[in-house]
């Protein structure tokens, strides 16, 4: 199971070992794609409503 790093340690777990500079860099990149990931998937809900309201179709 993948965890974030926000969730809480297992009680086997150690937490406080220190990042490295290329764990780091791994990880935010990884964030940033799934920000840009989420931003793209609510695209649609981002452009305004049309105001266009269709008329009756004629008897």
């Amino acid at each position: 199971m993948i965890r974030d790093r926000k969730d809480p340690p297992e009680p086997s777990e150690e937490r406080d070992c220190p990042e490295s500079s290329h764990e780091r860099r791994k990880r935010k990149e990884h964030e940033s794609s799934n920000h840009d990931e989420a931003l793209e998937e609510t695209f649609p809900a981002s452009d305004p409503v049309s105001p266009f309201v269709p008329a009756k179709a004629p008897d």
